[in-house]
């Protein structure tokens, strides 16, 4: 199974009719076009997730990276001594703290790099990998496909977080597991799913 996240659209691409369909919006295989669909939605705000069912998903889905250039990215869920987990207001949204990697650089150094970068804190020590997601946008006129590995973290001490503002990072800030439900009535649909793997 492939999820791809445009704002707060999403299309699953698999093999099976998942256990509740009526949830999702099904799309033809057959005379499916990447770019078309992601044209049509890419401006859309309502959150809609769409199904696309096929024999050969991973054929398919390799069809649609070929489409784009593609983008590697790490990030990660943080977790402080007290149970709190690190969070960033960026661009209207909370979101989670990650960005791209560098030329030859590997994923989990590339998580912990922008995770301290953009909220000012020490990572003590990185985890297993969360997930990965795939995240669709535009970029000097060209279509993007971002790629994101995200880990598990443990901050270190109980340092001040600073917001990276040349990142558009207005707030960072720890948020307890049972306030979880601000974050998700103001994130994106990406986030969500993230947040939802980690807690399983």
């Amino acid at each position: 199974m492939y999820k791809i996240y445009i704002n707060d659209t999403s299309l699953t691409i698999r093999e099976s009719l998942p256990t509740s369909p009526e949830t999702y919006k099904q799309l033809d295989s057959q005379r499916f076009d990447f770019l078309a669909f992601y044209s049509d939605k890419r401006n859309r705000i309502e959150p809609v997730e769409y199904l696309l069912v096929t024999p050969r998903p991973k054929r398919l889905f390799k069809n649609v990276k070929k489409s784009m250039k593609l983008i590697k990215a790490a990030g990660g869920l943080v977790r402080n001594e007290e149970n709190k987990y690190l969070f960033i207001f960026r661009k209207g949204k909370w979101d989670l703290p990650k960005g791209k990697l560098d030329e030859g650089e590997k994923t989990k150094k590339a998580a912990v790099r922008e995770v301290e970068e953009e909220c000012g804190i020490k990572v003590k020590s990185i985890g297993k990998k969360i997930c990965r997601t795939w995240h669709v946008y535009e970029m000097g006129g060209k279509t993007i496909l971002k790629r994101t590995a995200w880990y598990h973290m443990q901050a270190k001490g109980q340092e001040r977080l600073v917001p990276q503002l040349e990142e558009d990072i207005t707030e960072a800030r720890w948020i307890a597991p049972g306030d979880f439900d601000m974050v998700r009535l103001n994130t994106y649909p990406l986030i969500k799913d993230v947040m939802s793997v980690a807690e399983c």
